[in-house]
């Protein structure tokens, strides 16, 4: 037997009469008659903003500036609100310094490098001579001029220009890598404190509307705290939770007829268009998302609504009103003015009807008992 929920005020059965009967002490005799019967799956749930979001606050602090009231559009990047950031601004300020100290230290006008590279041409003019010397030296003493202690002196000298240009060029070498780790780390201090400092300007993540606003200036905000609700402006969307028993009977593209509580009784057409396959474990219901076809008039967002998701309808269903079971797969009939019970095949089961397959049919005095 199919089960079907219909807590809603709607009826999606055509309005009937049930052709009833009754004698003196005896419970009303219905018939099976045949009419349209909807078979339908419940669920309730919320008008929603497509694309809805809710904005955080990243940091802690107070409100310093509110840019933006309930039902304003904005665009992506814009600034909602200002929280208060002396802390972090004058942390910028100290990155920002330190990183243009860095630059300097590494440009021509750095005093610490221009003094090694001075040092490093001196070593290299001091090398460039010593050698010069020395050879000249060397080639004399090769032809049995001038004294072995001339040659020994230059080269002496040769050899310490060697060793004092050789350090010169590594301290340049090692002054200019501090230098550029330094402004690298600079770089990155700065670049830090300019995300940090981003944290206390909350804005918007895309186009759209600020649906709600939750904080104003002067109040306090915590790290995490919910300051806004925003979407696209546009058509509304339906949240739904349907039953877990129920879920495996969900399409996209079934039908469903919406009741929204700020709308009365009216109903409103919807398709579904989503159904998320992971079960929230605290009611036990699974989401789907349905879009209106002909959406209300005011589809305020987060309104409670109730639906019928429909299944399948059946023309010329053969139903008795549910009272007439006498358990799920039997009836009470009355034959030669006794009462019988006798076993049917059921369908189709809605708050009011049960479709009946077989056991009996419309010439079949049923007892309404009432159970």
């Amino acid at each position: 037997m199919t089960r079907t929920y219909l807590n809603l005020r709607i009826r999606f059965i055509l309005a009937t009469t049930i052709c009833c009967c009754s004698c003196k002490d005896q419970p009303p005799v219905v018939y099976p008659q045949k009419r349209e019967l909807v078979d339908a799956v419940y669920a309730s749930g919320k008008i929603v903003a497509e694309n809805e979001y809710s904005l955080f606050a990243l940091s802690n602090g107070r409100i310093i500036k509110k840019l933006v009231r309930d039902g304003d559009t904005v665009h992506k990047g814009q600034v909602l609100y200002v929280i208060s950031n002396d802390a972090a601004q004058a942390r910028l300020e100290a990155a920002q310094q330190g990183y243009n100290v860095s630059v300097t230290n590494l440009s021509a006008q750095s005093p610490l490098l221009n003094d090694l590279q001075l040092s490093l041409q001196s070593a290299n003019i001091r090398l460039q001579n010593d050698s010069i010397t020395y050879f000249r030296w060397k080639r004399l003493w090769e032809k049995q001029i001038g004294s072995k202690s001339n040659l020994d002196n230059t080269f002496s000298n040769y050899q310490l220009s060697m060793a004092q240009q050789k350090i010169a060029e590594q301290k340049y070498r090692a002054a200019l890598n501090d230098a550029r780790l330094s402004r690298s780390s600079a770089g990155s201090n700065l670049s830090t404190a300019r995300h940090d400092l981003q944290d206390y300007f909350i804005s918007s993540q895309a186009n759209g509307v600020v649906y709600q606003t939750f904080k104003e200036t002067g109040e306090a905000v915590r790290n995490n705290e919910i300051v806004a609700l925003m979407g696209t402006r546009g058509p509304k969307l339906l949240r739904l939770a349907v039953d877990q028993q129920d879920i495996n009977r969900i399409r996209t593209g079934q039908t469903v007829l919406v009741q929204a509580d700020v709308t009365g009784s009216t109903i409103f057409p919807a398709v579904v268009t989503q159904i998320f396959p992971v079960m929230n474990e605290a009611d036990q219901t699974f989401r789907v998302d349905a879009r209106f076809v002909q959406p209300p008039p005011d589809p305020y967002i987060h309104s409670s609504v109730e639906a019928n998701i429909i299944i399948q309808r059946k023309k010329n269903a053969l139903v008795l009103p549910r009272d007439a079971l006498a358990a799920k797969d039997s009836v009470y009939i009355r034959t030669n003015r006794k009462k019988k019970m006798t076993a049917v095949s059921t369908g189709i089961l809605t708050l009011d009807y049960v479709e009946i397959l077989g056991g009996i049919d419309e010439r079949t005095p049923v007892l309404l008992t009432g159970k």
